[in-house]
């Protein structure tokens, strides 16, 4: 396929605002998509060269693709400065001074002079990839130009995500949503939609769906807790438990490899690898009796003077790549692991939760940077509240009460794990806090001018639609202030991203791209005839910035509704 016959299908996706049509469109391109270029379609499609795990970035700000393409089209640089500034849209820039008219590239050549790009390192490397990427947009027709231009930066605006990639690919080969939960089985172990896409193309939907299993390098989705009102209710709905202290850390799913070259990596939540921050990683070697491994954990921060659990944002200032070696000499680190997704290249996965823990049992040797988290089995509400208080007391955020017959499912689905949390400890009196992602905000006024930020609006997902729940102003520090537009400046956008959903009453002064994810505390939620959520956070409170999720893991409409009536 021509990179400008791919040009085409995106236009039509920017101008369709109907999520149907929008998968029409894509299963009609899977149709007509090889299989050796589908993948590469498919995270061009997404904005990016690669699945999410494996960090492929560009490391391109605007000033160098107005460098690129004032280069293409031999124009002064201010000249396209200016066109940029009055049109706002690199692709638009890129487009009207385009004048080439013919175009042999195919998506393969274009993807692979873009990934080329990416590799690039070293001195000098920026000016060869303005002089690169200049090339493309001189040999690329003016449609073509206008999205390659926004690729860099990540600015497709095409609004969907993932889950649209699975819809269409179920559309392609049924012609409806029908097949879309067995795509969803094998993405969560296999989150990768390009590769998914690729294998369905190759094999067919039976083979790529059904002989999918954890892979060490590639992550898999968590598993993820309910909520319930109460201990009883939860023997209720699950009879016998395991309740494990529930961590105030970094989620990490934490893949290890024998042999020549030896493999650790740790993946976030988001499936960020971010093996880079944890130094103490490396020492894995000797606690674990297999060859290779798959292991769910929570990284937790220690103080260096009390060695006493440090909350969530200490333990994440090691996110700073230039400040670890500061930062480990601060706050040291302890991986506690409480499951195992493979051993020796055989899934556990399907096995109930007691068998995989007496796996990890086996498998796993406690050191000093790791230890197994510890565990009551029992089918008494009493218990739960007991042990719970106990582990309050210890500093632990909560319990998890976990079905001791369970599988390992990612997401959150069925009564398999649960959470019971200290709600004093974030502020509200909600059963749980809200992770929100945060839309836009206003200047300001009064006291708020001199953080040119007066509130910000946050949203939780509906489909793939983001719908407003609350705008927050209050409850935050100055310096919480100061850091939150520190954050939302590199995120300001000057229309609507597509992907939200918002009544003209919350219209915001800036909007920023969903990017930012937010953990809320509030008194209460109501309904509400106005917030697109079809709720509203009552009294909220910003808890914390959450850096390991992304947009894609926020709090849905239908947790929120759980959340509602709870509170009843």
């Amino acid at each position: 396929m021509k990179f400008k016959e791919l040009s085409l299908y995106l236009e039509k996706l920017e101008k369709t605002p109907s999520r149907n049509t929008m998968t029409g469109i894509l299963a009609d391109l899977f149709k007509k998509s090889q299989a050796k270029e589908i993948d590469k379609i498919v995270y061009l499609l997404l904005g990016s060269l690669g699945p999410k795990y494996e960090g492929i970035v560009f490391d391109m700000a605007d000033k160098m693709i107005l460098r690129a393409i004032a280069k293409a089209y031999d124009k002064d640089l201010s000249l396209v400065s200016n066109l940029y500034k009055n049109q706002g849209d690199l692709g638009n820039v890129a487009q009207e001074l385009s004048k080439n008219t013919k175009n042999n590239f195919a998506v393969t050549e274009v993807f692979k002079r873009l990934l080329e790009i990416t590799k690039d390192e070293g001195e000098g490397s920026q000016e060869r990839k303005v002089k690169d990427l200049a090339y493309l947009f001189s040999n690329l027709d003016p449609l073509s130009c206008r999205f390659l231009a926004r690729i860099p930066v990540g600015r497709l605006r095409l609004g969907f995500s993932d889950k649209t990639i699975l819809d269409a690919l179920s559309w392609m080969i049924k012609g409806d949503k029908s097949v879309k939960s067995f795509l969803e089985k094998a993405y969560q172990v296999l989150p990768d939609p390009g590769l998914l896409a690729k294998k369905v193309k190759m094999e067919g939907l039976e083979k790529a769906t059904r002989e999918v299993k954890p892979i060490v390098g590639v992550p898999v989705l968590p598993m993820l807790a309910q909520r319930l009102k109460s201990p009883k209710e939860m023997i209720e709905k699950m009879h016998k438990v395991a309740v494990e202290p529930k961590l105030d850390g970094l989620r990490l799913s934490i893949h290890f490899k024998k042999g020549k070259n030896l493999l650790i990596k740790a993946f976030t939540r988001n499936l960020n690898e971010t093996s880079w921050m944890f130094p103490e990683l490396k020492t894995i070697k000797d606690s674990i009796n297999a060859s290779e491994v798959i292991l769910d954990s929570e990284a937790v921060g220690l103080e260096e003077e009390t060695k006493q659990m440090a909350d969530f944002q200490t333990t994440m200032t090691r996110r700073r790549k230039h400040e670890i070696e500061k930062a480990l000499s601060k706050i040291g680190i302890k991986f506690f692991i409480f499951d195992i997704l493979s051993k020796n290249g055989k899934n556990l996965m399907d096995l109930p939760y007691l068998e995989r823990r007496k796996i990890l049992e086996r498998t796993f040797k406690e050191s000093r940077n790791f230890k197994l988290v510890d565990y009551k089995i029992t089918q008494k509400p009493e218990d739960i509240e007991s042990i719970y208080k106990t582990k309050i007391g210890l500093g632990f955020e909560g319990v998890l009460v976990k079905k001791i017959d369970g599988s390992y499912i990612p997401g959150r689905t069925g009564w398999r794990w649960v959470k019971m949390k200290q709600e004093e400890k974030a502020k509200g009196k909600l059963a749980d806090t809200v992770d929100a992602v945060v839309m836009g905000y206003t200047r300001g006024k009064g006291k708020r001018t001199q953080f040119g930020l007066g509130q910000f609006l946050v949203g939780v997902l509906g489909g793939e639609k983001i719908k407003t729940v609350t705008k927050i102003g209050t409850g935050l520090t100055d310096e919480q202030f100061r850091e939150m537009k520190t954050r939302l400046v590199k995120l300001e956008v000057k229309e609507k991203p597509l992907e939200y959903d918002i009544h003209k009453n919350y219209t915001p002064d800036v909007w920023v791209r969903p990017y930012l994810v937010v953990e809320i505390a509030a008194d209460e939620i109501s309904k509400s005839p106005t917030h697109s959520a079809g709720y509203a956070l009552r009294f909220p409170r910003l808890v914390r910035f959450r850096d390991d999720k992304a947009p894609s893991e926020a709090t849905t409409t239908l947790e929120i509704k759980k959340l509602f009536e709870l509170q009843k």
